[in-house]
């Protein structure tokens, strides 16, 4: 075999490839159209289902472990267990789905990411130990971490380019949607068994039949596919996983996973305990059940709402200083607030001040979505932006596990602390990424 023909060319630069047709609405075709539906619609359930479980750890982790106290210490070390395992799923998700989007297409694929998570979502209310809990949702997670990649990849292809960090705001707006519903599902569900809000999460699998039979592959996709097979015809090969560390592209994807690996340990690290501290706040244990979980969907209410926000500001930034810039900008806001909120106790009345101004900074991570699928060649974009960005969750997931042992049972603020510090070593690495003015 031809060692070097079996290499992918070097990534071309967000701000040289080729602009993809219509540069109005009303010039876009009915296909960018359905694509673009599909990935938000994706994107959506994938925020739906990722965050039924954060909604009701505590309760549905303390009925499997059949607690008598919430202040049981159990309650936190196996929930963070459960999340962790789920954001391994994650990375591992990225990077399976992302290889299967660049070689079965990307609609293909993207049917097959939402029924995973959709299915085994759902199959979270059957549940009996925490271990079977912690099964499920690792093989949700796997759809939901290949969602990301594949429906990126979907966009970056078929939309056109200048459009692109707008389109990254829609998209990531679109993971805020999904946890609204998820709230609006908890609050409507506050009185039943926590374990029946997962059944909420089976819903996405009716979408795979629309995507199927109406959102074609992408022309770029097809063209490149071709091409390879004219190459291995000659003697090449199709890209490998391990061609992400050869060449020009190893530097992009050692620098990408170091980014991304910092700043979603620090951001699945608040995701979860934030939650806890919520529930664990002197005034709050005296609430009931029912009134605990509608606060919990108040404070991710107000989380999503200025994140949507967020994302917004972070695509007009980046519209003006390039993608790298705006990473580095929103790294250090993300800190600081962090570090306002819990640097302090405070009630939950003064968290669910200070909690828009954290949801507002994490707008940083809709950024990746436009920004890294079109640093990597055609065949490994799915692979190389899905393995990049979710390999950062298997930091994440340690990083969940290890800042719970810095908590006390009725004190989190540490364990935040310590992830919002994280925040400060992401935004310097992200000075190496490349520059991207899109």
């Amino acid at each position: 075999m031809n060692t070097a023909s079996a290499l992918p060319p070097a990534p071309t630069s967000p701000e040289n490839l080729p602009e993809t047709p219509g540069q109005s609405w009303r010039q876009l075709s009915p296909q960018q159209w359905k694509s673009g539906l599909a990935a938000w619609l994706g994107w959506t359930f994938d925020g739906l289902d990722m965050h039924l479980y954060t909604l009701v750890s505590a309760p549905f982790v303390r009925e499997l472990l059949q607690a008598q106290d919430s202040k049981d210490p159990r309650i936190g070390h196996y929930g963070s267990i459960i999340q962790a395992a789920f954001l391994l799923g994650w990375a591992v998700g990225g990077g399976f789905f992302g290889r299967l989007g660049d070689r079965l297409g990307r609609s293909r694929a993207l049917c097959l990411t939402v029924l995973t998570y959709a299915l085994f979502t759902g199959f979270a209310a059957f549940a009996q130990t925490w271990w079977q809990l912690m099964i499920v949702r690792f093989i949700a997670a796997l759809g939901i971490g290949g969602e990301w990649a594949v429906g990126a990849s979907l966009i970056a292809e078929t939309w056109p380019r200048r459009w692109r960090p707008w389109l990254a705001a829609i998209l990531q707006s679109g993971v805020n949607v999904g946890v609204l519903i998820a709230c609006l599902a908890n609050v409507v569900l506050a009185g039943q068994p926590p374990r029946y809000l997962f059944l909420v999460g089976v819903l996405p699998a009716f979408l795979v039949f629309w995507i199927r039979r109406a959102v074609p592959e992408p022309e770029e996709w097809h063209a490149a596919q071709a091409q390879a097979k004219a190459q291995a015809g000659n003697g090449g090969a199709q890209p490998a996983i391990a061609d992400l560390f050869r060449g020009p592209t190893r530097r992009i994807t050692l620098q990408v996973i170091a980014v991304c690996a910092v700043s979603l340990t620090a951001h699945w690290a608040f995701m979860f305990w934030h939650q806890q501290q919520l529930r664990k706040l002197p005034e709050v244990l005296l609430m009931t059940d029912s009134e605990q979980n509608r606060l919990a969907s108040q404070a991710l209410y107000v989380l999503m709402v200025a994140s949507i926000i967020g994302n917004f500001f972070a695509a007009w930034l980046a519209k003006r200083l390039g993608y790298r810039a705006t990473i580095v900008w929103m790294c250090l806001g993300y800190f600081a607030v962090m570090t306002g909120t819990y640097g302090v106790v405070r009630d939950h009345q003064s968290l669910l001040h200070w909690l828009p101004a954290i949801g507002f900074f994490q707008g940083l991570f809709g950024l990746f979505t436009m920004y890294l699928p079109p640093l990597f060649p055609t065949l490994l974009r799915t692979t190389g932006a899905g393995f990049c960005y979710n390999i950062g969750r298997i930091a994440a997931a340690f990083g969940t596990v290890f800042f719970g042992m810095f908590s006390k049972v009725s004190d989190h603020r540490l364990a935040l602390l310590g992830a919002g510090l994280l925040f400060l070593p992401a935004g310097l690495l992200a000075l190496r990424l490349p520059h991207a003015r899109d």
